[in-house]
């Protein structure tokens, strides 16, 4: 199967579900606390167990991939025709959602990966010597918030493949509207192969 922005999109999304999933049955699988129990000088904190950490883990991986290949996929040759990187940013719009989806991605990034790391310490680091301790878990809602983020990211992505087939277009109408110095108009396939024109290889 030929890659194709419809792909792309329909993998980037997909990504971003299951994100999205991972991430809101790690919230809602989370223990509130744990249950303290009386030592000789420490308490030990029990937890219940929950898969709360190792999806986290889960929604944070597929978070960075989604974003990768959200990424990589804006400048991939498609059809075999690379356009200059820097058509795309002649494209205001293009540019902004790419920032914001950048942006969502990182928050998502972040508000996944900190409650599943804070929730692995407290499962690891159980023993206690504050006598009051009350067995905290992560904090309630982060890993909820960042499973929206990364869902929110993955549909900004799919705009700025949206654009990019937009930008695309653009300048390919452009290039096969140039003329030879006679006046003929330039086929695409006579101009991408005259040197320093456009290749199928992606360009700096």
């Amino acid at each position: 199967m030929a890659v194709s922005i419809k792909l792309t999109s329909t993998i980037v999304v997909a990504l971003g579900l299951v994100s999205f999933i991972f991430g809101v049955v790690a919230e809602n699988k989370k223990p509130p606390a744990g249950t303290p129990v009386p030592g000789k000088g420490v308490v030990i904190c029990q937890y219940p167990s929950a898969p709360t950490v190792a999806l986290g883990f889960l929604a944070t991986v597929f978070t960075v991939i989604q974003t990768a290949v959200g990424f990589l996929s804006l400048f991939y040759p498609y059809k075999g025709r690379a356009i200059p990187k820097g058509a795309f940013l002649e494209s205001t719009r293009w540019v902004i959602f790419v920032n914001i989806a950048l942006a969502t991605a990182g928050l998502g990034f972040a508000f996944l990966l900190w409650p599943t790391v804070t929730e692995h310490y407290h499962l690891s680091r159980n023993v206690h010597h504050d006598l009051e301790t009350q067995c905290p878990t992560a904090k309630t809602g982060l890993l909820g918030g960042g499973a929206f983020l990364a869902l929110d990211s993955s549909l900004f992505w799919l705009i700025c493949l949206m654009l990019t087939g937009n930008v695309r277009e653009d300048f390919f109408e452009e290039v096969d509207q140039d003329y030879r110095g006679d006046g003929q108009v330039i086929p695409f396939d006579d101009y991408a192969g005259a040197p320093g024109n456009v290749t199928t290889g992606v360009m700096a």
